[in-house]
């Protein structure tokens, strides 16, 4: 464990990352993103389809899963201009007439969705009615009532709803994290600190990214992953929030938007802090700075994800504080295995990507801390 320079590696990276403000208009120009990273490709072990794409996390979603074994075999997306970005990028897809075209289709096993956030439970729930899993974008579910109803039909279908948390999953730096935990490098796990800054003018956001009914608001939306990485780390199985709030201090024109949000979590392995924003200077050069901070008994863990203010090269930093030292960890060789994982679950029907407990329970808390949620004194409310 100690620091490896990368500079041809990221110096790739970085022009990826420059070239973002440029093409993020138009999704099928975006290789990937800031986090995500390509690995070697399984043999297809089974035919995927995508239902809806109004984020551009559905390429490293499309990515993930082809990387560990699926066979993109149909898209259906509502929108021209996004469908024909996707095709652009995925030629060798089928465009579909319609929805119902994939649902009914039998050979197709797995469906993968970034439609508009509020309207992602509802497609879920068709899809495992269908008798297909299911990936979504985050946040997976915007209610509180979406999610009841969404674990009753997973429970009568025992289908697959999956909610791709990519800050963990499509981080390099963050899954060598966890390894380290899991060893007891840091310790017990006492603490997690989840920073989830964003940059509104990134892209040209979509009327429907102003609008909490559609995106579920800042701490069930952003917050999400965050809450997954607490549990994580923690390796807690239950929990409760202690307190949140929420405030619009710079968007006034759009009133019911949120840029500025935090939450305080207890779990039955840890307590967390997230504090979320859409605050991100132009100048920082990438969409947001977003970190997680392991606090064990017996030292810490950083994970920067997109950059290294202090100067080195690209994204994925790691850095690791013991009795002994303060080490950076080059993670550019480290697995994703999500897209693997999540491909063995569904041809298998085991829980090795993730359990269908931890994705509703991250999504529980999250979305529990946005409904307590209260407005910081002298924000419109």
């Amino acid at each position: 464990m100690h620091e490896i320079t990368r500079r041809d590696l990221m110096k790739k990276s970085a022009g990826v990352v420059a070239g973002m403000a440029a093409a993020a208009a138009v999704p099928g120009q975006i290789t990937a993103a800031v986090h995500a990273k390509r690995r070697g490709r399984a043999e297809p072990r089974l035919r995927f389809g995508v239902i809806g794409m109004n984020h551009f996390h559905i390429y490293h979603m499309v990515e993930a899963v082809t990387r560990g074994g699926g066979e993109l075999a149909s898209v259906f997306v509502l929108e021209p201009d996004l469908r024909a970005a996707f095709t652009r990028r995925f030629p060798n897809a089928h465009v579909a007439a319609d929805e119902r075209e994939i649902l009914e289709d039998d050979s197709i096993q797995l469906i993968l969705s970034s439609i508009i956030p509020n309207e992602r439970a509802p497609l879920g729930i068709r899809v495992m009615q269908h008798g297909k899993d299911y990936i979504a974008d985050k946040p997976g579910i915007t209610t509180l009532e979406q999610l009841a109803l969404v674990r009753r039909v997973q429970a009568e279908t025992q289908r697959i709803y999956s909610i791709m948390y990519s800050e963990r999953f499509e981080s390099a730096g963050t899954v060598e994290a966890g390894e380290l935990v899991r060893a007891g490098a840091i310790g017990q796990v006492i603490h997690t600190l989840g920073l989830g800054p964003h940059q509104v003018g990134l892209t040209q956001r979509p009327d429907w990214f102003w609008n909490p009914d559609a995106y579920g608001g800042i701490l069930c939306d952003i917050g999400s992953h965050q809450v997954d990485q607490f549990l994580f780390f923690t390796g807690s199985t239950r929990g409760n929030v202690v307190a949140s709030q929420i405030a619009n201090y710079r968007n006034l024109e759009h009133p019911g938007f949120q840029d500025f949000g935090e939450m305080m979590l207890r779990g039955d392995g840890g307590t967390g802090y997230v504090r979320l924003d859409w605050f991100t200077p132009a100048g920082l050069g990438v969409w947001g700075d977003t970190r997680i901070i392991v606090e064990g008994t017996d030292g810490y863990l950083e994970v920067r994800k997109n950059i290294d203010i202090a100067g080195r090269d690209g994204p994925e930093h790691l850095f690791i504080v013991d009795d002994n030292s303060t080490r950076h960890i080059d993670c550019s060789s480290v697995e994703l295995p999500y897209g693997r994982q999540i491909v063995d679950d569904v041809v298998n029907r085991t829980e090795t990507a993730m359990s269908q407990a931890h994705c509703f329970l991250a999504t529980e808390l999250a979305l529990e801390a946005q409904q307590q949620a209260t407005w910081v004194t002298g924000a419109p409310g």
